[in-house]
């Protein structure tokens, strides 16, 4: 639909808008660059006519006006031009500026086969989920969020309380079986739902300790995935793992994992004689990685979680857990010379 419009001002800030304008909507037709001060002109400005206005020049009052002067001056331009009858004026505020030159700037590289890259829009292919909880007690140090990172209630399919906006019980969860599986409810959440290109998972009280520019490190080092500093356990994976917690569930994963991942067994088995493991499932990894990752462990965890059933004790029911934590360190160790991995150090908040 073709609409015709005014343009208060001649010079660099008017002649951009009306690119914007035009270019954005071609059905936008300046009628004319109009201009009330001293300061010479040009006569016209891409074949449109540049003129001087006064209170008694003749405006079309039905044509919206733009104000592409500096917004010192609209105030007093809306005044005069109100009195003129001019029924639309529109300024142009650094807020609307910034809305015409992103859209411009969009259509412009894809004229061109080019991608608007935006920060905005990196910050939005990033998230760092931190798990929180109807349990979680008040925090004795402050911590603020920082631009990656987003909060998600676990568990909230089991409460009608809400600690964050939030929740891992929308879109395909399993969120109901958080007294067993505690975060990994979140990294179920993650895997299923989200599309962007990093994720990561942090604690409340456990959050990883990274240099601001972490991001842009990963991309220039092109890391696949970042895990908690090991911890060294004794005698080792296994045994420390049934010494601390239910040696049946940790028999039964073993069974389970030589019987529909065979080729992983006798690594495993290796693995555990082992003594460093990744602990609290935290991470930050590219989400195809996240994706590998969870299609792998979680037929293993879902099996372990039917055998082993409900235990008495709600520490120890939270066994899919503490065998993810083993079982997240031994797929990296076996991927190893496929995705490249670091490590970095967490702090716990009092």
């Amino acid at each position: 639909m073709e609409r015709e419009i005014y343009i208060v001002g001649a010079h660099s800030r008017a002649r951009t808008l009306g690119v914007y304008l035009t270019r954005l909507d071609p059905g936008t037709k300046i009628k004319a660059y109009i201009y009330d001060n001293d300061e010479p002109n040009a006569d016209s400005i891409d074949g449109i006519p540049v003129k001087h206005f006064d209170e008694n020049t003749l405006l079309e009052t039905d044509f919206p006006v733009y104000l592409g002067t500096r917004g010192m001056y609209h105030a007093a331009l809306s005044k005069k031009l109100r009195n003129m009858g001019m029924k639309e004026i529109i300024p142009i505020t650094p807020q609307l500026d910034m809305e015409l030159r992103n859209r411009f700037l969009t259509l412009y590289y894809a004229e061109r086969g080019r991608t608007y890259e935006r920060f905005d829009s990196v910050l939005e292919a990033v998230c760092i989920y931190v798990v929180r909880s109807v349990f979680d007690k008040p925090l004795k140090q402050v911590y603020k969020l920082s631009i990656f990172q987003k909060e998600i209630q676990v568990g909230a399919a089991l409460t009608e309380e809400r600690v964050c906006g939030l929740t891992d019980d929308i879109g395909e969860n399993i969120s109901v079986r958080n007294r067993q599986f505690c975060e990994l409810t979140a990294l179920y959440w993650i895997w299923r739902n989200v599309k962007q290109d990093i994720v990561g998972l942090e604690h409340y009280r456990r959050h990883f300790l990274l240099q601001d520019d972490w991001y842009w490190k990963m991309l220039e080092r092109r890391i696949d995935t970042i895990l908690p500093t090991p911890l060294y356990v004794a005698p080792n994976l296994a045994q420390n793992y049934k010494d601390r917690h239910t040696a049946s569930d940790w028999n039964f994963m073993m069974d389970y994992l030589k019987l529909i991942y065979p080729h992983d067994y006798k690594a495993a088995i290796d693995f555990f004689d082992t003594n460093l493991y990744s602990p609290c499932n935290m991470f930050i990894m590219k989400k195809c990685v996240l994706d590998d990752l969870c299609t792998w462990m979680f037929p293993i965890l879902f099996a372990c979680a039917e055998h082993g059933g409900e235990h008495n004790d709600s520490y120890q029911n939270r066994f899919p857990g503490f065998l993810a934590e083993r079982l997240m360190t031994f797929f990296f160790e076996k991927h190893r010379e496929k995705y490249k991995i670091v490590y970095a150090d967490k702090e716990f908040l009092e």
